[in-house]
C-alpha cells in the first residue's frame, strides 16, 4: 500500500551530485575563479572597510611545492577567507624568495662546480635569475591549484628593483644609529659553499669525531708546585683536532677547584671533579700530587696568566685564561682556545688582550701554505678533515698525546649543503644586538606587543633573541643584494657613508642590484666617489651580499610598506616554527632596528609535514606525499580538509592512511549539505517562505539555539586561528547532533507534511538556517565544494551571490545569551534520549519490534528533569525520539520502559496514530496524512 503514496511523499531532490569528483571538477571551477577574477571581487566587495593584512613569508624558488608547503598556503587562505566573509579588505599578495643560496646551489649543481668556479658573476646572476622565475611559475601554479586566493598576477619577489633598494633603505637607516659594523671575528663557515653563514643558515646533527686529549707543558710552574721535581701540564680535550696548530690559549672554569695528578714524573692538572674519571679512561692510576701533606687542590685563579709551550710550534706560548663557558660534565675541565675558529675563544682572548688572531685556514677549509701560515706548518694545503689523523699522529710522535678517541655529539652543518661547518675568523659586516640596544627593544616587542599563537612561540623566539651573538649580515656569493661598501684602490680603506648608501639606492630602484656588478662606481656616485682617508678616486665595489634573511626579512618594507593596498605593520605572519630563526627573527630585527617595532601585530607559528609514523619526509623512505598528485587523485579539498583537521601549531602527520580517513570526513561533509539541499533547492526561499524564531516549532527552535552555540565557538576559533577547534566543532555537529539525531527526527515531519503547512516550514526554516551556517563555517576549508554547492542554493541562503568567496558570515537570528537560555532542555532531551534509545536496543533485540515507530516509551525521570522536559521551552519527545508516543512521569530516578504503540500504523506515514482510519476514500492513513493529502 506505501507505494501508491510514494508520489505524494516531499521526498528530497536536488541536483548536487552525491559524489564528488574533485579531481576533475576542481580545475574547472578554479579556472571559472580566474576568468571571472573573483578574488579582485571580493577585494571590491569590501573596499574602503577596514584591511586586514596576512604578509606572506616568501618560499624558495627552488622546485615544485611539497606538502608542507601547501599546508602553509592553505591555512593562510582559511585565515583570509574567514576576514574576507567578516567584512574586511583582504589583501593578500604572495611571494617568492628568489635570491641566496638555494638558489644558487641549484645553479651549480647543473653547471657542475668546476665549470660554476669558472663563470663569471653575471652570467651566474643571469642563470640564478632565470631559475628562480621559471620555478615561481611552476609553484604558482600549484598553489593556485590548492584553491588559494590571492593577487597572483602581481606577485612580490624579492629580485624586483624595488625590494632590492628597500634592503639598502633599512640597511642605512640601521647603519645611522650605529646598528652596523665591520668586524673580524669567527663565524660559521661553509667550506663547500665558500660562504660565512648565520645561525638560522645551521642545521644541527650527529658527527662522528675523533676526540683527543693533549698535554700542553706550562713554562712556570704553579704556586705550591714551584718544588715539583718534574714538568707540569694542562691536560686539555678537544673534538677539533686540526684547531690545535691555531691554539693561542686554554681556558678553566673561574672558581672551579683543579687538582695535580702525579704520571710518569709529571704533574698533570684536571679538574678535581672530573679527574678520577680521566685516569681510568687514560689508564693511568688516580695519584694526587702532596704538597705539604695533602692533595694539590687549588682553585682556577691560581692558574691565571701561566704560560705554556704552544704544542705544534716550537718557540710559541699560549697562557692561561679564565671563562664561564668551560664544561664541567665532561673532558678535564680545560679547554684550549682557537679564537679564530670559535665565537667563545675569541671573546675570552679578546678580554685578555688577545687580539692577534691566528687564522691558518683558507675559505675552502685548507691550511694555508708557507709563509700565510706563520712559520710554515706541516699541514700545509691539507683540508682540515684530512689533516685530523696527521695532526693525532704528529701529537703522539712528540708524546704529547695522551688519548685518542671516537666520539658522537651534534654538529653544526649548513642548511643547504648538509656539510659539517668550520668557525673561521673572517672579516665581515654584523648587526650589533647591544651597542644600540636592539636586543632589548627587540624582545620588549616580543614579550608586549605581538600576540603568539601558540602562546608560547613568545618563549621560543624571547629566548633565541635573547642569546644569539650578533647577527654576521655577509655573505660570499653571487647571487643576492650587494652590501653597498667599496674599498679604496690606494689605500685599502672601506667607504661607507650616507652619500654612498644613497646613491646606491637610487641606483637599485633604477636598474637594480645588477648594477652593481657591471656599472663603475664612479658612474654612479659622482662626487661621493671619493676616499674620506686619503681623497683616492679609485674605489671598487665590494662584491660581499646580504645574508638571505636579511632580504627576505625586509618585506615589510618592500612591499607591505611599498605597496599602497597593504599596510604596516601587517595583522599577521604565519610560516613554520624553523622561522622563529629564519624570516621572524630577521623581520623583527630590521623593523625594529630601522623603526623600533616590530613588523607584525601576530605571528603563528606551524610544525612541521611527518609521515604517518612520525618521520621526516624523504623519497628515499617512499613516504612522500606530493599535493599536486593528491589533489589529481582526490582533490584539493581533500588536502584543505586534512589542514584544517590537524594541530598546525605542532609537527602533523599525514599518509595515504590518513588522507582515506579524511576522504571519509569530507563525505560526511557532503552528504550533509546534500540533504540539507535536497529539503529547500526548488522548494524554500527564506525571504518568503521563512517562519520567524518566535513561531518556530520548539524542536527547531532548540536546534536553531543549538547551532547559534556552535557558530560561537566556529566564531572563536577561526579568529584565534585554532583550526582544528572550528573543524572538531563542525564535524561533531555535522555527525553527531545533525546526521544522527536532528535531521533523522526530522525526516517524517520534512517528507509527509503538507508542503505549505507551518510544521514543515518551520523544518525548512531551521534546514536553510543549517545550510547558511555551514555554507560559511565551511568556506575556508571545503572552498571548492561550497562554491559547488552556491548553484543549487536557495538565494536567500547565499546572499544572492554566485561565489562562495563572496559571503558574508554568518549571523544567527537569536543571540547566544538566548541560545543558552534553551542549554538545560537540550541537556535533559539528550539524556533521556540516551536511554531511551539503550531501552529501544534492548528490546530490537529481543524481537519485541522492528521499528521504534512501533513503540510508545514510559518514562520516570527526576524532578529538575521532568520540569525542563515539560516546561515552556520543551519539544515533542515523540518526535525526537521517532517513537510513536512519549508518557513522562516525575520520580525518584530515571527509567525507562517499552510498550507497544497506541492505534495503528498508517500506510503513508508509517507512523502508528490512534486517528488511523478512512478519509476521502482513503482506507488506512492518519489525521495527519488526510490533510496533507
Amino acid at each position: 500500500m506505501a507505494n501508491e503514496y510514494k508520489q505524494t511523499m516531499n521526498l528530497p531532490k536536488t541536483g548536487f551530485p552525491m559524489r564528488a569528483g574533485l579531481s576533475k571538477s576542481e580545475p574547472k571551477r578554479l579556472k571559472d575563479w580566474q576568468d571571472n577574477k573573483v578574488y579582485e571581487q571580493v577585494l571590491k566587495k569590501n573596499e574602503g572597510h577596514k584591511k586586514f593584512v596576512l604578509h606572506d613569508g616568501p618560499p624558495y624558488a627552488n622546485g615544485p611545492i611539497h606538502i608542507g608547503h601547501a599546508m602553509n598556503k592553505i591555512s593562510k587562505d582559511m585565515i583570509n577567507r574567514y576576514w574576507m566573509m567578516q567584512g574586511y579588505e583582504v589583501p593578500y599578495v604572495p611571494g617568492w624568495d628568489c635570491h641566496g643560496q638555494p638558489i644558487e646551489h641549484k645553479v651549480e649543481e647543473k653547471l657542475g662546480t668546476e665549470k660554476f668556479n669558472q663563470t663569471s658573476t653575471a652570467k651566474i646572476r643571469e642563470l640564478c635569475n632565470k631559475f628562480a622565475v621559471e620555478n615561481i611559475e611552476l609553484q604558482k601554479a600549484g598553489f593556485r591549484r590548492l584553491g588559494v586566493l590571492g593577487d597572483w598576477d602581481n606577485p612580490y619577489l624579492t629580485l624586483y628593483h624595488q625590494h632590492d633598494a628597500a634592503d639598502i633603505e633599512v640597511f642605512k637607516a640601521m647603519f645611522d644609529k650605529g646598528m652596523i659594523y665591520r668586524g673580524h671575528k669567527p663565524v660559521h663557515w661553509c667550506k663547500h659553499c665558500h660562504t660565512a653563514l648565520a645561525e638560522a643558515e645551521i642545521e644541527y646533527s650527529d658527527e662522528t669525531s675523533p676526540s683527543i686529549f693533549v698535554r700542553f707543558e706550562m713554562t712556570s710552574k704553579p704556586v705550591g708546585l714551584e718544588n715539583f721535581d718534574g714538568p707540569v701540564d694542562f691536560i686539555i680535550w678537544t673534538t677539533t683536532p686540526w684547531t690545535i696548530p691555531s691554539d693561542q690559549a686554554v681556558s678553566l672554569k673561574p672558581g672551579a677547584a683543579y687538582v695535580a695528578v702525579e704520571h710518569d714524573g709529571r704533574a698533570e692538572v684536571m679538574l678535581e671533579d672530573l679527574a678520577p674519571k680521566c685516569c681510568e679512561e687514560f689508564g693511568w692510576e688516580y695519584t694526587p700530587v702532596v704538597v705539604d701533606g695533602k692533595p694539590y687542590v687549588v682553585p682556577a685563579e691560581t692558574f691565571h696568566h701561566i704560560h705554556y709551550k704552544q704544542p705544534i710550534f716550537d718557540g710559541v706560548e699560549g697562557a692561561a685564561l679564565l671563562a664561564d663557558y668551560v664544561g664541567v660534565d665532561d673532558g678535564t675541565g680545560i679547554v684550549h682556545n682557537s679564537p679564530g675558529h670559535g665565537v667563545d675563544d675569541y671573546f675570552a682572548c679578546l678580554k685578555e688582550g688577545i687580539t692577534d688572531i691566528c687564522m691558518p685556514v683558507d675559505d675552502d677549509g685548507k691550511f694555508y701554505t708557507g709563509e700565510e701560515f706563520g712559520t710554515g706548518g706541516p699541514f700545509s694545503g691539507m683540508d682540515t678533515d684530512e689533516a685530523n689523523p696527521h695532526i693525532i699522529e704528529f701529537l703522539r710522535e712528540r708524546g704529547t698525546l695522551v688519548l685518542e678517541k671516537k666520539i658522537t655529539h651534534s654538529y653544526p652543518h649548513c642548511w643547504r649543503c648538509k656539510h659539517p661547518v668550520l668557525f673561521r675568523a673572517t672579516d665581515q659586516w654584523f648587526v650589533s644586538m647591544d651597542k644600540t640596544g636592539l636586543r632589548e627593544q627587540a624582545g620588549k616587542e616580543v614579550r608586549e606587543n605581538v600576540k603568539w599563537y601558540p602562546a608560547h612561540a613568545a618563549n621560543r623566539i624571547g629566548a633565541m633573541v635573547e642569546q644569539r651573538p650578533d647577527w654576521c649580515i655577509s655573505r660570499q656569493r653571487n647571487w643576492g643584494v650587494p652590501i653597498p661598501s667599496y674599498t679604496c684602490a690606494d689605500c685599502g680603506e672601506k667607504v661607507m657613508n650616507d652619500a654612498t648608501l644613497d646613491a646606491v639606492i637610487k641606483l637599485f630602484h633604477e636598474k637594480g642590484s645588477d648594477a652593481w656588478f657591471t656599472d663603475a662606481p664612479e658612474s654612479y656616485l659622482g662626487e661621493a666617489c671619493v676616499c674620506p682617508k686619503c681623497g683616492g678616486h679609485h674605489l671598487k665595489a665590494d662584491k660581499d651580499i646580504l645574508d638571505v634573511w636579511w632580504d627576505s626579512g625586509v618585506s615589510w618594507k618592500a612591499v607591505c610598506e611599498y605597496r599602497p593596498e597593504l599596510e604596516y605593520p601587517a595583522d599577521v605572519y604565519l610560516e613554520g616554527s624553523d622561522q622563529h630563526r629564519g624570516w621572524f627573527q630577521s623581520s623583527l630585527l630590521t623593523s625594529v632596528g630601522a623603526n623600533g617595532h616590530a613588523p607584525y601585530k601576530a605571528v603563528v607559528s606551524q610544525g612541521f609535514t611527518l609521515d604517518g609514523q612520525g618521520r621526516k619526509m624523504s623519497k628515499s623512505l617512499g613516504n612522500v606525499i606530493d599535493p599536486n598528485k593528491v589533489c589529481d587523485e582526490m582533490g584539493a579539498d581533500i588536502i584543505r580538509l586534512w589542514v584544517a583537521s590537524v594541530d598546525t601549531s605542532s609537527d602533523v602527520s599525514i599518509d595515504h592512511e590518513i588522507l582515506a580517513r579524511t576522504s571519509d570526513a569530507y563525505r560526511r561533509f557532503r552528504n550533509t549539505l546534500r540533504f540539507l539541499l535536497s529539503e529547500l533547492e526548488g522548494q524554500f526561499e527564506p525571504e518568503t517562505d521563512g517562519v520567524a524564531f518566535a513561531d518556530l516549532l520548539p524542536l527547531d527552535k532548540l536546534m536553531v539555539a543549538r547551532l547559534t552555540q556552535v557558530q560561537a565557538e566556529v566564531d572563536d576559533a577561526y579568529a584565534s586561528y585554532e583550526f582544528p577547534r572550528a573543524y572538531r566543532a563542525l564535524y561533531d555537529f555535522v555527525v553527531t547532533e545533525l546526521s544522527n539525531v536532528y535531521l533523522d527526527a526530522l525526516k517524517d515531519r520534512l517528507y509527509c507534511d503538507k508542503p505549505g503547512s507551518l510544521e514543515r516550514r518551520s523544518a525548512q526554516t531551521v534546514l536553510a538556517e543549517l545550510f547558511s551556517m555551514l555554507m560559511r563555517d565551511l568556506q575556508p576549508i571545503l572552498s571548492y565544494t561550497v562554491d559547488e554547492a552556491m548553484a543549487y542554493a536557495p538565494a536567500g541562503c547565499v546572499d544572492h551571490q554566485k561565489y562562495a568567496a563572496l559571503l558574508d558570515w554568518y549571523k544567527s537570528p537569536i543571540t547566544v545569551d538566548e541560545a543558552n537560555e534553551f542549554e538545560g532542555v537540550l541537556e535533559a532531551s539528550l539524556e533521556l534520549r540516551s536511554a531511551v534509545t539503550k531501552a529501544l536496543e534492548d528490546a530490537r533485540s529481543a524481537g519485541t519490534f522492528t521499528k521504534s515507530q512501533q513503540v510508545r516509551v514510559k518514562a520516570v525521570v527526576p524532578a529538575e528533569m521532568y520540569a525542563l522536559l515539560t516546561g515552556d521551552k520543551a519539544v515533542d519527545l515523540a518526535e525526537f525520539y521517532i517513537v510513536s508516543d512519549v508518557e513522562l512521569t516525575q520520580g525518584e530516578e530515571l527509567s525507562v520502559a517499552i510498550e507497544a504503540a497506541e492505534g495503528e500504523c498508517c500506510d503513508r506515514c508509517w507512523n502508528y496514530r490512534t486517528t488511523v482510519g478512512e478519509y476521502n476514500g482513503h482506507a488506512h492513513i492518519c489525521k495527519r496524512c488526510a490533510d496533507a493529502l
